[in-house]
């Protein structure tokens, strides 16, 4: 090995071991810095001219961390290669932060050692492999997984748009493009006027909805589904939260959103019945992961941008392309508040105990979030004059790596975009990172302090 190669290596491995999630976090500035340079050349724009550092930065930042905001058209904009970047881009952030450190020391030094491994098997919820060497494996298995699904919903897609006038070389290319963006989460079109035009045509949002749905489960849950299927009582306890919160939440949303749009007729409200209940149910599935819409956002219902706002901020499940605080630490604090409402000691799901130190994780989870939406909002609204409601509904989908928007970004002073950018990094890296430094953070104490209550509530 080149005595540059062994550099990298120590240097990774001299990281890893003091910080796994400083390496990771890292290696997704370096990706990004790559990428932004990479977008702000000549040759990445249409009209051949140097795209402006925020812009740049800004689409890099929402591409790496899978998040479909935008500044500048994608179509218009972006030439071939400005969206072979984008989608390269995306590719690589869906496969996960800690995912893509393992990646790279297994690139550098041809093999994943112990830390690696470990930080493999932590990154992907992996509680019940036998042997380290198998880590290694199933790196491979989400990288062929990723390929597999990515490419039949590809397959599904480029006949239609042939079908609809596009070149073969269009249609392969949209195909691929919208099969990347959807199963990443990242809602990045590649047509100027979005899915708009497909509005009613179940050829292109089937697929594109499949795929959402399932990048958005995540990893550990998918292996577990593809493994045991639908043998139920063979999942394990993260499978079952996510799939059963994620389904309530879908279902709960297409509800709450056809609803209150229902008679709405800037959205829904002049359409037939089986075209309302097909935007219900594709805005339900979009608001939680990738972000494609239908229908502008402006013209929502102030009911239906709070919905919004709850969805985005839930988010998809934990280790998946989705953002959000993730269904499985709703889902935990919800079962802490049954449990206390009933007076149980324990909090139990399905027949398993959760341990107080996994609440404890989920409210730390819950309040960073919290605390970087506010921080954001309240960033942006000393910027610009924008009203409350699309501040906080595009600070909640950058932090969300959602992608929805009211098309505030492209309004903001280069400040506010900075400031977005920010938020879709945070809350891309920053729930995933202190999760993990607090699971593994754990401190043997030989002495308590005398209990005392205070009053709650």
């Amino acid at each position: 090995m080149p005595r540059f190669l062994h550099g990298v290596r120590d240097f990774v491995d001299t990281v890893a071991a003091t910080s796994p999630a400083r390496l990771a976090i890292g290696v997704f500035l370096l990706v990004i810095a790559l990428f932004t340079t990479l977008l702000s050349l000549p040759v990445a724009s249409s009209s051949g001219e140097f795209t402006p550092l925020h812009d740049a930065l800004f689409t890099a930042t929402s591409a790496v961390c899978v998040t479909g905001l935008t500044v500048v058209s994608t179509a218009a904009h972006w030439s071939f290669f400005g969206q072979v970047v984008i989608i390269v881009g995306i590719f690589i952030g869906g496969l996960g932060i800690l995912t893509l450190a393992s990646l790279l020391s297994l690139a550098v030094s041809k093999r994943l050692g112990v830390r690696g491994k470990l930080r493999a098997q932590e990154a992907m919820n992996i509680q019940n492999v036998g042997r380290l060497g198998e880590v290694g494996t199933l790196l491979r298995v989400v990288i062929t997984t990723s390929v597999t699904i990515e490419a039949l919903l590809a397959l599904a897609l480029a006949p239609r748009f042939l079908v609809l006038g596009e070149s073969i070389g269009q249609a392969i290319w949209h195909g691929i493009f919208y099969a990347i963006s959807a199963f990443n989460s990242a809602g990045f079109t590649p047509h100027s006027d979005g899915l708009v035009p497909y509005e009613t045509d179940l050829w292109v949002l089937v697929p594109i909805t499949v795929g959402a749905i399932i990048g958005s489960l995540g990893f550990p849950a998918l292996m577990v589904l593809i493994v045991f299927r639908g043998k139920f009582r063979k999942w394990n306890l993260h499978t079952k939260l996510t799939v059963v919160v994620s389904g309530i939440l879908l279902l709960v949303g297409s509800l709450s959103w056809g609803l209150m749009e229902w008679n709405n007729p800037q959205t829904i409200g002049g359409m037939s019945l089986s075209d309302k209940l097909i935007h219900s149910f594709f805005a339900s599935a979009m608001t939680r992961s990738t972000g494609f819409s239908l229908v502008d956002q402006n013209q929502l219902e102030s009911s239906t941008m709070l919905l919004t706002d709850a969805l985005m901020f839930a988010g998809g499940g934990s280790a998946s392309t989705a953002g959000g605080i993730k269904v499985t630490t709703i889902a935990v604090m919800f079962l802490a508040i049954v449990a206390e409402a009933r007076g149980d000691k324990d909090i139990k799901a399905f027949g398993r105990r959760i341990p107080e130190s996994t609440m404890r994780v989920a409210i730390s989870v819950a309040v960073l979030g919290a605390t970087l939406v506010s921080v954001g909002t309240g960033l942006i609204l000393s910027i610009s004059d924008e009203p409350l409601d699309r501040v906080l509904f595009d600070s909640i989908s950058a932090f969300g790596t959602v992608g929805l928007s009211t098309n505030l970004a492209a309004e903001l002073p280069p400040e506010g975009k900075y400031v977005l950018s920010a938020l879709m990094f945070a809350g891309r890296v920053g729930t995933i990172t202190l999760a993990t430094a607090l699971s593994l953070r754990q401190r043997n104490q030989l002495y308590h302090y005398p209990e005392e209550r205070p009053i709650i509530g």
